[in-house]
């Protein structure tokens, strides 16, 4: 299955994380979340799923003023998914500079999540920003079909942060190579 999520981005000081729409047939139901000061988070799932019972998600994670790197943010999100999947494994896919920011994308293998009682498979994008830290990460409830790995890598490797303040930061849509 493949979903359609609507881009955004989400803005704070002059620093915006841009996550791109995704292409594909379904439309999407989306959930903000707002869990604690200084964090905001964005669920996304296809039509007729809900945040709690769902088949592929995009998540859009916003730590405002976070200082740390991605290394060390992975880090803590695999001692996390220890204690939740004890048989998980985290690969690595593509780390360094995009539009200035220090970032990470890495794939978590969960074959069974103790408390859904079902695999889970999720890409996670982290950027450093001067502000803020963010992460983007596409999750699955079943190994995704090699387009819907190939649709998604697209999608992360879109999902930027640039600054308004900083002329070689600049916001530039997907492709374009010109500011948003």
């Amino acid at each position: 299955m493949s979903a359609r999520f609507d881009g955004g981005s989400v803005h704070r000081h002059g620093e915006v994380a841009v996550y791109p729409g995704a292409s594909a047939d379904l439309g999407s139901s989306t959930k903000n979340v707002h869990p604690a000061p200084g964090l905001l988070i964005s669920e996304m799932v296809p039509v007729k799923q809900s945040v709690k019972n769902w088949t592929e998600m995009v998540t859009v994670q916003v730590f405002y003023g976070l200082k740390a790197t991605p290394d060390q943010f992975k880090a803590r999100i695999e001692s996390g998914l220890a204690a939740a999947c004890p048989k998980s494994e985290s690969r690595p896919v593509a780390q360094g500079e995009e539009n200035g920011y220090p970032s990470m994308v890495w794939l978590q293998n969960c074959p069974l999540n103790k408390a859904t009682g079902k695999p889970e498979i999720t890409w996670f994008k982290a950027i450093q920003g001067n502000d803020s830290f963010y992460i983007v990460q596409v999750a699955f409830k079943a190994w995704p079909s090699k387009e819907q790995i190939t649709q998604w890598m697209r999608y992360l490797k879109d999902a930027t942060v640039c600054d308004t303040r900083l002329p070689d930061r600049a916001c530039v849509a997907p492709g374009a190579g010109g500011p948003r």
